[in-house]
């Protein structure tokens, strides 16, 4: 009877108890059991969907130093022969330390914890904890940036995004960036094979939306694995398309003619102006690389890359409307994008005669690939200058007119023109009517520049009928090769960087290629001037 008793009144304490539970609790607390099945971080997922970042429970294995109960030789060498990034006197010494607890292996698999289980030492012991995965690897990685072994966001977005991504109402939501993992995959895989080639120190290449200016793909080079950031050099945390500044050389030729045009200093692309020396100022000498030796109207300077042409054609525009210009494209300031870590651009402090004369061709000023891709998005998408951001966008982002629809319809002839006739014909992409400009600039050192390096950097658009994205590739002191004569110019180097791209990614992004579609150069083909027989070069 009395065990009886005991049982109905312990019965009876639990129905009661869960009565007042049912009646009592807040619905929302009762319902926050759920609030387990969400990620501590949310995804963080390309413009497509692809799983670029999240995070997993894991599993971590660690030992409490002062517990250990075996022998320790032993134990060292057999989590050395399972865990080789340490050797077994490494292993030793932390199975020494006086400590209460060490991390052997964090992000561990399941078959090396139950081999390293099976040493039996009961003193090492494991976890399940929350991990950062990246299962794309290396790619992106600089746009994703880590997470420190704190659980912290460390760089990339996921530092931009972090409030966002750890927000409880948000992170059951991924982040969308504007990053389209194929582009992305094509470019790395493309510079990379060049950047080894070519034995260069490290490349930078870019994919931009020209009416969004939506990052669709940003590489930069040597990259690293955002899974295992601990022995990484610093140098190659730094994303040389936002963070690093260059001078791009030729490249900025394009935005002087768009300037010239722009302010009505140039009114027929049929003027000439004097390339048949040297342009000796002060004492200085400007020189073209492979000079034509006779005046050079406006699409012939840019066919033919010509500094003492574009270096005139400065001269002409002055100090003031160059500078108002590059300051309008946002040459003088770090690049709008979300990324914290934006390089400042070089600014010449003092703009004398000679300055604006090498600033023309991309001497003397320095900015990132990101300011570079902008500006030819401007010059190409009807004169609109947008921010640029890695987040995707549902609409184009309100801008900054810096040119009119005439001038930019009159550059995307001119850049096309380039790709046909000129120094960028190993850009070209059959049917994907590629545009752009080569730029080769001497690398600077103390006292002047290093001759016999070269930053080598491709601005392409394409296509050029009705642009849509822009294609940058650079590659960082580069060395010839027998099929490039030696040469470490663009044109030899990262144009044809830009046509394998542009063939890969075009048909990816929507853009099916077609060779009954093209500019109408019809105006401008009679200006160029070639001798029979002629097969043409590439300078730049």
């Amino acid at each position: 009877m009395v065990m009886m008793l005991i049982f109905i009144g312990v019965t009876a304490i639990v129905g009661l108890r869960l009565a007042y539970l049912s009646i009592f609790t807040d619905r929302p607390q009762a319902s926050s059991g759920g609030a387990g099945l969400i990620p501590q971080r949310g995804d963080i997922v390309d413009r497509n969907g692809v799983v670029l970042a999240r995070t997993i429970d894991a599993w971590s294995i660690a030992v409490h130093p002062r517990k250990v109960i075996g022998d320790k030789r032993v134990i060292a060498a057999q989590l050395a022969e399972l865990m080789p990034e340490k050797t077994g006197e490494q292993y030793f010494a932390i199975l020494s330390a006086d400590k209460t607890y060490a991390y052997l292996r964090r992000r561990a698999v399941p078959e090396l914890v139950r081999a390293v289980n099976a040493i039996g030492e009961p003193a090492i012991v494991f976890a399940r904890e929350p991990e950062r995965l990246y299962p794309q690897a290396t790619l992106a990685s600089h746009v994703l940036g880590w997470i420190d072994q704190n659980g912290n966001a460390a760089a990339g977005m996921e530092k931009v995004l972090d409030s966002r991504l750890t927000a409880p109402a948000l992170r059951d939501k991924p982040a969308a960036l504007s990053i389209d993992s194929r582009v992305q995959a094509a470019m790395e895989t493309e510079l990379t094979a060049a950047m080894v080639k070519h034995q260069a120190i490290g490349a930078s290449g870019l994919v931009l939306d020209v009416d969004t200016g939506e990052v669709v793909a940003m590489a930069s080079l040597p990259s690293f694995n955002p899974n295992a950031t601990g022995r990484t050099p610093y140098e190659t945390f730094l994303n040389k398309g936002v963070t690093n500044v260059y001078e791009l050389g030729s490249t900025f030729k394009m935005l002087t003619v768009a300037n010239a045009l722009e302010s009505g200093t140039v009114t027929s692309m049929a003027r000439r102006y004097d390339a048949t020396v040297p342009l000796q100022v002060g004492r200085f000498r400007i020189r073209d690389d492979h000079p034509e030796k006779r005046w050079l109207n406006v699409p012939e300077i840019l066919v033919h890359s010509s500094n003492i042409g574009t270096a005139r054609l400065a001269d002409e525009l002055g100090p003031q409307r160059t500078r108002a210009f590059f300051h309008k494209l946002g040459f003088d300031r770090k690049v709008d994008i979300e990324l914290p870590a934006a390089g400042k651009p070089l600014w010449p402090g003092f703009w004398a005669r000679t300055t604006t004369m090498t600033v023309a061709y991309g001497h003397g000023i320095a900015v990132t690939p990101l300011h570079l891709a902008l500006a030819y998005a401007a010059l190409t998408n009807g004169g609109t200058l947008r921010p640029a951001t890695l987040i995707k966008q549902d609409k184009p982002v309100p801008g900054t007119r810096v040119i009119s629809e005439a001038t930019s319809a009159r550059m995307r002839q001119l850049m096309r023109l380039v790709v046909m006739k000129g120094t960028g014909k190993r850009a070209d992409a059959p049917g994907l009517r590629v545009g752009g400009k080569t730029g080769t600039a001497e690398k600077p050192q103390a006292g002047g520049y290093n001759r016999r390096v070269n930053v080598s950097t491709f601005a392409a658009v394409f296509p050029m009928d009705h642009p849509r994205y822009v294609v940058i590739a650079m590659l960082d002191s580069p060395k010839g090769t027998a099929d490039t004569f030696g040469f470490t110019t663009a044109a030899w180097v990262s144009g044809p960087v830009i046509s394998r791209v542009v063939a890969r990614i075009g048909p990816l992004l929507g853009v099916i290629p077609d060779e009954r579609r093209d500019v109408d150069e019809s105006e401008l083909l009679p200006l160029l001037w070639e001798p029979k027989g002629a097969k043409g070069h590439a300078a730049e």
